[in-house]
């Protein structure tokens, strides 16, 4: 069980999808906010693969899913949100995202990133790990280490005066090794007014199947609700 830390720090949140936070992440992001931490969310993709009707607007798709974003995060308190762009549903971690990871570490200089948790392929026996979680988690870690903090990686961020940082806390989420649960019981209901805001993507029936898990999560912690994290400290 994470306790509550005194020192404020900032925190990065790292995710591939709009709603990725919301699931996974937000009851965790309301402690933190409380306890005094600044938290910076980036979202990797567009988030318009969110749809199978054969007549979509993707664009306007897109255009709607940054907007859900952005009110998700409101809703925490969270007001510092970075959208990448990248096309949903063919992320690759290739160098180009890690750069740009690399780029986003070395300017917030956070002491915490939190990403999914890329060695993730099958959750249970009913899902398949999304492939840009996977891509977007593994291109978080690299840029965590060892791109951020090495010198000779990415010359050209030190040509736009962003020198190198130390990352302190690795925190991964969606991960079948979880070492550590943070308490959300007093934020469950928040997250999921969170999650709500994604209303082009999440009912009702995902709030219900949210709290169960963390329900689940929470009696591995002791505590009523709880989000899992696999942490690395460094």
């Amino acid at each position: 069980m994470q306790h509550e830390t005194t020192d404020s720090m900032t925190i990065l949140v790292i995710a591939a999808h709009p709603d990725d936070i919301e699931f996974g992440v937000a009851g965790s992001v309301a402690r933190w906010m409380r306890e005094g931490h600044h938290v910076v969310y980036c979202v990797i993709t567009d988030g318009a693969a969110g749809t199978n009707a054969p007549d979509a607007d993707l664009e306007a798709l897109a255009t709607t899913r940054r907007a859900e974003q952005s009110a998700a995060a409101a809703t925490l308190g969270v007001s510092d949100v970075r959208f990448l762009g990248y096309r949903d549903g063919v992320l690759q971690p290739a160098l180009e995202l890690r750069r740009e990871l690399t780029r986003l570490i070395r300017s917030v200089r956070p002491q915490r990133v939190v990403c999914q948790d890329p060695t993730t392929v099958f959750v249970g026996g009913s899902y398949i790990n999304h492939p840009d979680h996977r891509a977007a988690g593994e291109a978080a870690i690299y840029a965590v280490f060892p791109s951020a903090e090495t010198r000779p990686i990415f010359p050209e961020l030190l040509d736009e005066g962003l020198e190198p940082h130390h990352v302190q806390e690795l925190y991964m989420t969606l991960t079948l090794h979880p070492d550590t649960y943070v308490d959300i019981t007093a934020f469950m209901e928040r997250k999921v007014k969170a999650l709500l805001c994604h209303q082009s993507q999440v009912t009702e029936k995902d709030a219900e199947w949210i709290r169960q898990w963390d329900a689940e999560y929470g009696i591995k912690a002791g505590t009523p609700f709880a989000e899992a994290f696999r942490v690395l400290r460094f």
